[in-house]
């Protein structure tokens, strides 16, 4: 009898599972409770380790022809107005298979999966739909799925959780989500205004250090093609979130960081909170955790999306072995091991240390961490290891050393 799993969340990585699993000939199932693919303007940078991934699923050239391909990025001096490192990615050709990232928004992402290859290889995707209950039993997992007011109920061998920080799954399985959120949330600002034709030397990816408001700066292709910018800023003590959103706030925040003549022409804004949070377990029984329902972070070095792809072609390959008894169920739990070490040694610290760095008000301190990265950069040993961690490569070498 074939195998059955079902993948709850149709974002990048309960879809990159269902690959992982559907290319092996399983029968998946992947519900999501939106009406379909989520046009939401959250991650857009695929790290060269995450590429080799999807090169390797068959879909890392399909997508490479729909991004931007951004080898180079930078550290800015937001204060001084200049560029404190800048760390370039093709050195490492020797290294990476695909040595850039990739800017490629991530409901672009989906919609290709869920769309062009789920349809190729069979399998199902049904959203306007939402897992309302789940039982485990020793040997499969029922879940009750509610679709326009109608419930069924059905079995599968293993279910995934792969439905966000909100995860349902893991709520339903009572697995501790630890961490904390930020005071302060996190303003994202799209604008057609061509910041790459004002400043030329500007990459496609920059982080500007400035202790009174630090800055992320993007460009993605946009909805049309043409091209957007992406801006993040934290939001201010005592702000609103209809302040921040506000015409005059957004114009304000970007004529402060780049005065131009006229307003900015805005694609879109909003306001989220951050978290750092790690489940406690990412396996309970029949139940397995994958991607924001096991780890959530801060987006500075675009690590989230990128380690949860990680996480589901890890579980893609052990959860496989099982189903085809070439391994002990056991093995789910080194799947657990080793991601959660991933996410709390690499993704966990670096994204935190990726804040402060920016956000460091203390005048030495600040100074010596501009000098770091000055330092790391002009050195090309420093800089192949800084970009190593960067890119999550030393994740992936950490959490396979986990037995």
């Amino acid at each position: 009898m074939q195998k059955r799993i079902m993948i709850v969340g149709a974002g990048p990585v309960g879809m990159v599972c269902a690959l992982a699993l559907g290319r092996q000939g399983f029968d998946v199932t992947v519900v999501e409770r939106e009406a379909g693919p989520v046009m939401d303007q959250r991650a857009a940078s695929l790290h060269p380790t995450t590429l080799a991934m999807l090169g390797d699923l068959g879909i890392g050239e399909t997508i490479i022809d729909k991004g931007l391909i951004a080898p180079k990025y930078q550290y800015h001096d937001r204060v001084s107005g200049g560029i404190v490192a800048e760390f370039d990615l093709s050195t490492m050709a020797d290294e990476f298979r695909y040595p850039y990232v990739l800017q490629y928004e991530q409901y672009k992402f989906t919609d290709d999966v869920s769309t062009r290859y789920a349809d190729e290889i069979g399998i199902a995707v049904l959203f306007s739909t939402e897992a309302t209950q789940i039982v485990q039993h020793d040997d499969r997992v029922t879940v009750t799925l509610e679709q326009d007011g109608a419930q069924e109920v059905r079995e599968y061998d293993y279910l995934i959780g792969a439905d966000g920080g909100r995860s349902i799954v893991r709520k339903s399985q009572d697995i501790a989500f630890e961490g904390f959120t930020y005071d302060e949330r996190f303003v994202k600002i799209a604008t057609f205004f061509d910041f790459g034709a004002e400043r030329p030397d500007y990459a496609f990816r920059n982080y500007f250090s400035d202790p009174s408001e630090w800055c992320n700066l993007f460009k993605v292709r946009g909805a049309d093609g043409s091209g957007l910018w992406r801006a993040i800023f934290p939001t201010r003590v005592g702000e609103s979130e209809e302040e921040a959103l506000s015409h005059a706030g957004i114009q304000e925040r970007l004529q402060k960081f780049f005065p131009k003549a006229g307003d900015y022409q805005i694609a879109y804004s909003n306001v989220y909170a951050v978290n750092q949070r790690v489940a406690a377990t990412f396996r309970k029984g029949r139940v397995l955790l994958a991607g924001d329902s096991a780890h959530v972070n801060n987006p500075i070095g675009g690590m989230g999306m990128n380690g949860g792809i990680h996480d589901a072609v890890n579980l893609g390959e052990k959860l496989g072995r099982v189903l085809r008894g070439e391994a002990d169920a056991a093995l789910l739990d080194l799947y657990s091991r080793q991601r959660r070490k991933a996410a709390v040694d690499f993704v966990q610290a670096q994204t935190i240390q990726n804040k402060r760095l920016l956000e460091e008000r203390a005048p030495e301190i600040r100074a010596q961490h501009l000098r770091d990265l000055r330092d790391a950069a002009s050195d090309p040993e420093r800089a192949r290891a800084f970009m190593r961690r960067a890119s999550l490569a030393d994740s992936l070498k950490a959490a396979a050393s986990v037995s």
